[in-house]
């Protein structure tokens, strides 16, 4: 069991027949009144991102996500299939699952898939992947504007900002959490 006055980010736990996992939380304590747990849940089978408050000494179930690393072998249609590292079993998992995230992954990379009692909810790509830059306009000699950006597209065929500098052919480091460019590889 957890108390709503121990919610920290990243708990997960049930309500009302859903399992919820913490987005964002404050501890609110008026002047006036009772204290009061303000939240903003997310409800991880449906993806459902809700406000909602809480008394304190408000007590949930605590729900156990199973979390397995597993390697991104291929896709079919909208089946992605995932390889268990240790049984070799291969699973399929359906697009609609995935984030939007999952564009900056290729194949044979590892990914964190996420299961509540055998669902499969969600897939946590790496946080940090390192990819080549397919097609960019190239970088003119004199354009040294600081923190100017143009449109790159990389070999997974997802498109994010680079520096000018940045050329086709070029291995770069992208952070999967923001889309950002974070260095050259």
């Amino acid at each position: 069991m957890v108390t709503a006055g121990d919610f920290r980010n990243g708990v997960t736990f049930e309500m009302d027949g859903s399992v919820y996992s913490i987005i964002e939380f404050q501890h609110v304590k008026p002047g006036k009144g009772a204290a009061f747990v303000r939240t903003k849940i997310r409800n991880v089978l449906t993806g459902a991102v809700t406000e909602k408050t809480f008394n304190p000494s408000d007590k949930y179930p605590t729900a156990y996500i199973e979390r397995k690393d597993m390697q991104y072998l291929y896709s079919d249609g909208d089946l992605y299939y995932f390889m268990d590292n240790e049984t070799y079993e291969q699973i399929p998992i359906n697009g609609s699952i995935l984030g939007d995230n999952f564009k900056f992954v290729k194949e044979n990379m590892e990914c964190r898939v996420l299961s509540y009692k055998g669902n499969v909810f969600g897939v946590e790509p790496p946080n940090f992947v390192e990819l080549e830059v397919t097609k960019t306009e190239p970088g003119v000699k004199g354009d040294t504007a600081t923190n100017t950006l143009k449109p790159a597209t990389v070999e997974t065929g997802a498109e994010i900002r680079v520096p000018l500098f940045i050329n086709e052919g070029e291995m770069i480091r992208i952070d999967t959490r923001t889309g950002e460019y974070m260095e050259r590889a």
